[in-house]
């Protein structure tokens, strides 16, 4: 497969790392994609699928290197979070207008929803990158965040992996269909979050006419 013979750009110039540094590559990149580190794992995952699907590594070890890498990626991701999150948030949260209280109401709702957001970040663009930090700063609970991180990231190796393997050099077309569906997730994402932030808005001000109109007779009287 050298040249990167069927593969687009981004995919065949990754060939030459795979070639050298071959599982150890796929280690190292797909698990600082899932700490922070905005490089291509994802995309390395799938050379590396494509590379087993020509017999030149093997499938199972593809899916496992990378399942391994991204859990413990998260997990560290996770520990950052608690570890120094609370305190970069409480010292520097004033300078973005994230106060005590909107951080409450932050931790509240990634405790309530937090699970989910972690099974589907690595399908999304810069939520792979983040969750686990997320996750650990707005304390979703380890006994909740530790299986939902091995699920998702089971989902994800499996997913790409499955892509690769099947599709092999015809994987041009497909990874660039992935790719616009993936920034359709990041625009869904984008406005699910927009909407709660407008009923969040919402809510307090009803709740603030309704204290107001309350208050008022007290100060007629």
């Amino acid at each position: 497969m050298s040249g990167g013979a069927g593969l687009p750009g981004a995919l065949a110039h990754l060939e030459p790392l795979l070639d050298r540094g071959g599982y150890w590559a796929l280690a190292l990149l797909v698990a600082l994609d899932n700490i922070l580190v905005p490089v291509p794992g994802q995309t390395m995952l799938i050379v590396a699928a494509v590379y087993a699907g020509t017999g030149r590594m093997n499938v199972v070890a593809v899916a496992c290197v990378a399942w391994v890498a991204a859990v413990i990626a998260a997990e560290a991701a996770y520990e950052l979070g608690r570890w120094q999150g609370s305190a970069l948030v409480h010292r520097f949260g004033r300078y973005v207008r994230l106060t005590e209280a909107r951080y409450a109401r932050a931790e509240d709702y990634y405790r309530r929803r937090g699970v989910w957001i972690v099974l589907v970040a690595r399908f999304i663009d810069v939520l792979r990158q983040t969750n686990g930090v997320l996750a650990g700063v707005n304390h979703l609970p380890r006994r909740q965040f530790t299986p939902a991180n091995a699920a998702g990231a089971a989902l994800w190796t499996g997913a790409w992996t499955a892509l690769g393997y099947t599709a092999g050099t015809d994987i041009g077309p497909l990874y660039r269909q992935a790719l616009r569906y993936q920034l359709w997730l990041l625009g869904a994402a984008a406005l699910i979050v927009a909407a709660l932030v407008v009923r969040s808005l919402v809510r307090r001000r009803r709740a603030r006419r309704r204290r107001d109109s309350a208050e008022q007779p007290g100060e007629d009287g």
